[in-house]
């Protein structure tokens, strides 16, 4: 271990009465849940309890090394690559106290979502709503602005009651809608850029089961539905949509008090039909134009090949919720007004089926990029959340809309066999065009290529107000990372603390090399521009150092 941190952890030895374990090894690679970014921190740490968090925060200020915090790692962007102190909270994590009566449950940060599900089932409680994934920290959740598919509901972060966390000084803050409001609404969506949350107060409901069923249909009926009953007629509803084949999966779910009844058998999540479809997509990458034989080929088997083909089943709500995100891939998640979902999507479909004037499904799409020789993974996620009349305390990075319901589209690339498929830079580049031009914001985690310009443009107010509040509570910018500067901080002040890209550099078996330096000292990025192309910027294999 370095002397300087044996040095510090020595006077903390000699003034503790109870000695604070300090558990840390170094030469750990960490990766994303999709394997798009490898990295290598110079320490990593896995506190069991809030004195050994507070005290490996201290010691990082003493020590003046930059700190990042990851769960899962789910966000397939570089959001939390580091090469210097990475703290995982996977051993913090307890539910701390359960009020059965009320729904009030105070957790710590680490937990994931799975075991959040399992422990309030057996109290007779569950979480309200759900993303499509269950792997998360709860933390890692709220930070990053996660949603469900629910006018009922708003983002995950609308269920909490309050939150501790730990600062830059090593000392722990509760905030609340009442107790320090302007940390908690900075801190609701905080990025990791703000400290280390370390403790959740949840508001749980009765625990529920939900009868779903999902139908086949043309897309245009779902276009026709869209302003009627279509988000409508049940308290969840999301829809995956099919570009080449014009056709949408319509999933909707309702609470009922009814036995429970698994889904068929899915040849789509058996092992024969999740190797098929791989090595399909794998195909693929050389021969781009099978892709919409392999959408309709895939997806038929799945859902069903005639309109009106339906699925039905019963099942607790932490398992209908959900779905199986299968393979490596990058994905490209935007917030748009509810009533432009439409627009949306018929303008990508008449730029990705290259529509004549004469087809009958032709709008103008106004995207500048060429289509010819695109082929793009299938399908669109496509979901809802209204945080419109929301009486809880509003998040400064909040991207969803605050007067009318938010609509999500999200466009997925897999990445077969973890190889880049050669249609992400043009599929991005048009499909970013069009959400900008229709007033949309990127999902934080997700693989968006904006830039801290286009973001402020965004957010203006409340950007610059988060960013103030990140300055006071961390000066020294030790939670401040590259992607923090390349999508928030932008051109302005260079913190002691930070940490800062340096090159990056392509490597044999697919990705990128990355090397991270901290300090504020003039840097300048080698092998990496805003510019190139999302061809030329691969997933990431990164060995960072100091």
């Amino acid at each position: 271990m370095d002397s300087s941190i044996q040095h510090e952890l020595s006077k903390f030895s000699e003034s503790d009465s109870i000695p604070i374990p300090f558990r840390a090894s170094p030469n750990h690679i960490q990766s994303t849940w999709a394997r798009t970014f490898h990295f290598q921190p110079s320490l990593y740490i896995r506190p069991r309890t809030l004195p050994e968090l507070e005290r490996a925060v201290t010691l990082a200020r003493l020590c003046r090394k930059h700190i990042t915090t990851i769960g899962c790692g789910h966000s397939p962007s570089s959001i939390t690559s580091t090469s210097s102190w990475l703290i995982n909270l996977d051993d913090y994590n307890k539910i701390l106290d359960v009020d059965r009566e009320s729904g009030v449950v105070r957790m710590e940060s680490g937990i994931r979502l799975y075991q959040i599900g399992e422990e309030l089932d057996e109290v007779g409680l569950a979480m309200p709503n759900l993303g499509s994934i269950n792997q998360q920290s709860i933390a890692g959740a709220i930070s990053t602005g996660t949603h469900g598919s629910t006018l009922r509901h708003g983002l995950l972060s609308s269920s909490i009651l309050s939150l501790k966390i730990t600062l830059a000084s090593g000392k722990t803050e509760t905030c609340s809608p009442t107790q320090n409001e302007e940390l908690f609404r900075a801190a609701l969506i905080s990025l990791g850029a703000l400290g280390v949350i370390s403790e959740i107060t949840f508001q749980a409901v009765p625990a529920f089961t939900l009868r779903w069923k999902q139908v086949v249909d043309r897309d245009v009926v779902l276009f026709g539905d869209w302003q009627k009953q279509l988000w409508t007629q049940a308290e969840f509803v999301r829809v995956w949509w099919f570009p080449y084949t014009r056709r949408a999966v319509v999933w909707t779910a309702e609470k009922t008090e009814d036995e429970p009844k698994p889904p068929p058998a899915s040849y789509y999540d058996a092992w024969l039909g999740y190797h098929v479809y791989h090595n399909l997509l794998y195909l693929g990458q050389h021969f781009p134009r099978i892709l919409p034989w392999v959408e309709w080929f895939v997806f038929g088997m799945q859902y069903g090949f005639k309109n009106g083909s339906s699925t039905s089943a019963t099942q607790p709500s932490r398992e209908a919720l959900l779905m199986n995100c299968l393979y490596s891939q990058f994905v490209n998640e935007w917030a748009l007004p509810l009533h432009k979902g439409p627009e949306a999507l018929r303008r990508l479909s008449s730029w990705l089926n290259q529509l004549s004037p004469s087809d009958p499904d032709y709008v103008e799409h106004g995207i500048p990029y060429p289509a010819e020789g695109l082929y793009v993974h299938a399908p669109v996620e496509v979901r809802v959340t209204d945080t419109a009349k929301s009486t809880t305390p509003r998040p400064h990075l909040d991207p969803t809309c605050t007067d009318e319901p938010t609509l999500y589209l999200n466009a997925t690339i897999y990445r077969p066999y973890d190889s880049d498929p050669p249609c992400r830079f043009r599929y991005y580049q048009g499909f970013e065009y069009l959400m900008k031009a229709l007033g949309g914001r990127p999902h934080w985690a997700k693989n968006f290529e904006v830039g801290a310009k286009e973001i402020e443009s965004m957010y203006g107010d409340r950007l610059e107000e988060w960013k103030r509040i990140r300055e006071n509570v961390d000066p020294e910018g030790m939670f401040v990372g590259e992607w923090h500067r390349q999508n928030l901080l932008g051109e302005g002040k260079q913190y002691p603390l930070e940490e800062r890209e340096v090159s990056r550099e392509i490597k044999r078996e697919g990705g990128l090399l990355v090397k991270n330096v901290v300090g504020t000292e003039e840097k300048r990025l080698s092998g990496y521009s805003s510019e190139e192309s999302f061809d030329e910027m691969r997933a990431s294999e990164i060995t960072i150092t100091e």
